[in-house]
């Protein structure tokens, strides 16, 4: 089993260890790796619709998208690059220019994108213009991703309200997501999708161990994402 994110390589090496020796993982070789099928880009079915989020390691993306009533399905991937077909490892160079995204079908008759929206800021740092958590790098950065004029109009009033909900305890503190237009979306490989479900155990020491779970407390509360 690979460590969760290659940013782990940043942190300090009695850290990686600890963390590793917890979750019970190896190191995935960069030849096993590139015998990892790429997952299949699920269709839009008509009548749905499509969102796209970056919001650093995109574990905890998909698993924040995949509770939410009338989401489709929602596919791990990379996004925002100039390269064709990046892989994991690449991407995790930072010299690609993509960035972790999660790509979220849903049905907009049981769940509005506003929500969806609601849902993506309740589960990053916004301040953050390095990363997310433990995790730093371009490659990690925090974007929505616009399928329409309507999304864009959309994102952009939600982070006015984001500013004027936060504002008050965290004076002076800027905004670092950004929203871009979405491009080509790549998938991932095959074992990064649904990871928070086959490998729950992993995917929960790794989502506490990363620092996520108490820095959306201290910023979101009780809205934070579970």
């Amino acid at each position: 089993m690979k460590l969760p994110c290659c940013s782990l390589a940043r942190w300090s090496a009695t850290g990686v260890a600890a963390l590793a020796a917890g979750l019970g993982m190896v190191a995935l070789s960069s030849s096993q790796a590139a015998d990892k099928e790429m997952a299949e880009l699920p269709a839009v079915p008509e009548g749905m619709a499509e969102a796209t989020f970056a919001g650093g390691c995109f574990w905890c993306t998909e698993s924040t998208f995949d509770k939410l009533p009338g989401v489709a399905s929602t596919t791990s991937g990379y996004l925002g690059g100039f390269i064709a077909n990046p892989t994991y490892e690449a991407v995790c160079s930072g010299n690609t220019g993509h960035a972790e995204a999660v790509r979220v079908v849903y049905d907009p008759k049981k769940i509005s994108y506003e929500k969806l929206l609601d849902a993506y800021w309740h589960s990053i740092d916004p301040f953050d213009p390095y990363g997310q958590f433990a995790d730093k790098g371009t490659q990690y950065r925090t974007v929505i991703y616009t399928h329409s004029p309507e999304q864009k109009k959309a994102a952009e009033e939600s982070v006015g309200r984001v500013r004027e909900e936060l504002s008050g305890r965290f004076p002076g503190k800027k905004i670092a997501v950004k929203i871009e237009e979405a491009t080509t979306f790549y998938p991932a490989e095959e074992y990064h999708q649904d990871y928070s479900k086959e490998n729950s155990f992993r995917y929960e020491r790794y989502r506490m161990g990363c620092g996520r779970v108490p820095r959306l407390r201290e910023i979101w509360g009780d809205k934070a994402s579970r």
